[in-house]
C-alpha cells in the first residue's frame, strides 16, 4: 500500500485552503439514552426488584446498572462519555416505569455546561409512569461555567396511581475557580401532566447580564445554585406537611440564611424549592431532604444511591 502526502500545487487557487476551512463542521453531540423497567418476576427479582423491559442509547450516553442494595430500588445510571456539553450538543433521556414496578434514574456525576460561542445547549428528560408505579429521577446537579447556554425541559407523565418524584440541581459558575456564570442562557422548563391533563407548568428563565439577577435582592439576592423537586401523582398534595417537616429537618444546622428552602402544593403535585450561595450547603440539605422525603410518601429506605454518597 503507497501513503502518498496530499498538498495544494502552487499553481491551485489560494483560496481553496480558506474554502476547505470554512466547509468543515464541528462535530456536535447528538446523544440519547432510553430506558424501561416493567414488573419483575422470578428468582432474580426476588425483593420486589423491576425487570429491563427496554434499552437504548447511544454515544456519548449510556447506561450502567450497578447491583440493587437490598431493599432498595433497581437503579439506572445515565453516564454521558463526551465530558460535558459544549454549544449545539444534544442530549436526551426518556425513562419509564411501567404498572406496578418500582425503579429509580440518577447519574454518575455532575453535568457540565460548557461557554458556547452562540449555539444553544439542549437536553430533554421525559419521565412516564404508569398505573401503580413508582419513578424517582435524582441526577447531580448542572453546572454552568460562564457564557454557557442551555435550554432544558423535564417533562414528568403519570398514568393512574403512579407516582414520580423528580428534581433538578443547577450552579451558576465554578465558583471553587472564582467564576461565576456572569452571561449567557439558562432555561429550565417542567411540563407535568396526570393522565394526559397537564396539571404543573414552570420555566426559569435567565438570559443576558445574569449576573445582574443572581445579585438582585428581589431575584436571587446572591444565590450562586437553586434547585427544584416535585411529587407527583393522584394525592400528592396530601403529602404537603410531610415535605416541609422534612425541609426543617434537612435545613438543622444550618446558619440562619444558608439555605433558603421552601414547599407548596396543588391538585396532583408539590414542589419543594431550594436556593443557596454556596452549593455544597444546598446539595447536602436537599439530598437530606430527599431521603427523608421518599421515606414518608413511599416507606423507602432513607438513603441516596451509593454514586451521591461519594
Amino acid at each position: 500500500m503507497q501513503l502518498r502526502k496530499l498538498e495544494t500545487p502552487v499553481s491551485a487557487d489560494q483560496s481553496a485552503d480558506t474554502e476547505l476551512t470554512q466547509t468543515v463542521q464541528r462535530i456536535i453531540t447528538d446523544g440519547r439514552a432510553e430506558v424501561t423497567f416493567r414488573q419483575g418476576t422470578g428468582p432474580a427479582h426476588q425483593g420486589g426488584h423491576a425487570a429491563l423491559d427496554h434499552l437504548y442509547y447511544r454515544d456519548p450516553m449510556k447506561i450502567l446498572f450497578p447491583r440493587p442494595v437490598a431493599g432498595d430500588l433497581t437503579t439506572a445510571v445515565l453516564v454521558t462519555t463526551s465530558g460535558g456539553m459544549v454549544g449545539g450538543d444534544k442530549l436526551a433521556f426518556a425513562g419509564k416505569v411501567e404498572a406496578g414496578a418500582s425503579a429509580l434514574f440518577t447519574a454518575q456525576a455532575a453535568e457540565k455546561i460548557y461557554r458556547s460561542v452562540g449555539p444553544d445547549c439542549e437536553m430533554s428528560v421525559d419521565l412516564a409512569v404508569a398505573d401503580g408505579g413508582w419513578l424517582e429521577w435524582l441526577p447531580h446537579e448542572s453546572i454552568l461555567f460562564d457564557q454557557a447556554r442551555l435550554r432544558r425541559k423535564t417533562t414528568v407523565s403519570v398514568a393512574g396511581s403512579g407516582m414520580v418524584m423528580a428534581g433538578e440541581m443547577m450552579v451558576f459558575g465554578r465558583l471553587a475557580r472564582g467564576e461565576v456564570f456572569t452571561t449567557g442562557l439558562a432555561r429550565d422548563a417542567w411540563d407535568v401532566s396526570i393522565d394526559g391533563r397537564p396539571i404543573w407548568r414552570d420555566a426559569l428563565h435567565l438570559e443576558g447580564d445574569v449576573l445582574r439577577m443572581l445579585d438582585h435582592e428581589a431575584a436571587f439576592d446572591g444565590a450562586r445554585a437553586n434547585a427544584t423537586a416535585i411529587l407527583v401523582g393522584q394525592g400528592a398534595e396530601d403529602h404537603l406537611e410531610d415535605a416541609r417537616d422534612c425541609l426543617e429537618q434537612a435545613s438543622a444546622g444550618m446558619a440562619g440564611g444558608d439555605v433558603l428552602c421552601a414547599a407548596t402544593a396543588m391538585k396532583g403535585i408539590v414542589i419543594a424549592r431550594f436556593m443557596a450561595r454556596d452549593p455544597m450547603k444546598l446539595r447536602r440539605v436537599y439530598g437530606a431532604w430527599w431521603k427523608q422525603f421518599r421515606h414518608k410518601t413511599r416507606g423507602l429506605p432513607e438513603r441516596l444511591p451509593r454514586l451521591w454518597e461519594i
